[in-house]
C-alpha cells in the first residue's frame, strides 16, 4: 500500500512559499479580490480547455493562499470524471458531492478539513454515470446556495469546458469563472472555443491563468 500524498510536497505554496511561483499565486489571489469589488464573488468555478493543463493544481494553490489570508475557503471537486483534489490534499473520496446530492435527508455535508487552517474540501465522491445531468439538476443549484453560505469563498473544480458540457452547465450558477491555460500546450483554437462556450451560457469570465510560462530573464520578483 502506497503512502498518502503529502500536500506539503505537492503544493508549491506550502513547499516553497518564498518562490516566484508561490508569489504568482498570491498575485492571482489579489487580482481576484480586486475583480470582485463591484460584484461580490462567493463562488468561483475553475476550468480549462483540455486535460492536463493544471486547473486542479492552480485551484489548490490559489485556495491555500486565500486561506492564508484568513478567509474561510471551501474547495468543491465537481470534476466527476477525473477528480484529483482529494489526492492533492491526501484525503478520502468515499463520500463527497455525489453523496450530498443523493442524500434525501439534507444532513451534514461530508466536508473534510485539510492541513491548512481555514481550508476544507468537499470531494467528488463516487463517480456517476452521467455527470452533466447531476451537475445541471435543481438539487445542484440548491447545494451551491447552501455551500455559498458555508464559507467566505467556494472554489469549484470542473472538467475541461471544451471536452464535456459539465463546466458549461455549472458556469451560469456561479459568480465567476477562471479559465486555466498552459503555455506551449494549450491550442489557440481551443482557447477561443472555450471562451465562446462560456460566453454562450452567459458565464462571468473573470480572467485567464497561464500556467508554465517562462519568466523573463533577470526578473527576480
Amino acid at each position: 500500500m502506497s503512502a498518502p500524498i503529502s500536500p506539503e510536497r505537492t503544493l508549491i505554496t506550502l513547499r516553497d512559499p518564498g518562490s516566484a511561483a508561490a508569489e504568482a499565486y498570491r498575485t492571482l489571489r489579489t487580482n481576484i479580490q480586486f475583480s470582485s469589488i463591484d460584484r461580490p464573488l462567493k463562488t468561483l468555478l475553475v476550468t480549462s480547455t483540455a486535460p492536463d493543463e493544471g486547473k486542479s493544481v492552480t485551484l489548490a494553490n490559489l485556495a491555500v493562499t486565500m486561506a492564508q489570508s484568513e478567509q474561510r475557503v471551501l474547495m468543491v471537486d465537481c470534476d466527476l470524471r477525473r477528480p484529483s483534489l482529494h489526492s492533492i490534499f491526501g484525503l478520502a473520496n468515499e463520500q463527497g458531492i455525489t453523496s450530498a446530492l443523493l442524500d434525501q435527508s439534507q444532513g451534514e455535508l461530508p466536508i473534510q478539513a485539510t492541513v491548512v487552517p481555514g481550508l476544507s474540501l468537499l470531494a467528488s465522491g463516487p463517480l456517476p454515470p452521467r455527470p452533466a445531468d447531476l451537475l445541471g439538476s435543481r438539487r445542484m443549484a440548491a447545494l451551491i446556495d447552501r455551500l455559498r453560505a458555508s464559507a467566505d469563498i467556494v472554489l469549484i473544480d470542473t472538467s475541461p469546458v471544451v471536452v464535456v458540457t459539465d463546466a458549461a452547465v455549472l458556469a451560469p450558477q456561479v459568480d465567476g469563472v477562471l479559465l486555466v491555460l498552459q503555455a506551449g500546450y494549450t491550442r489557440r483554437d481551443r482557447a477561443r472555443e472555450a471562451r465562446q462556450i462560456l460566453e454562450k451560457v452567459k458565464a462571468h469570465i473573470i480572467g485567464v491563468v497561464l500556467n508554465n510560462a517562462r519568466l523573463e530573464g533577470g526578473y527576480n520578483y
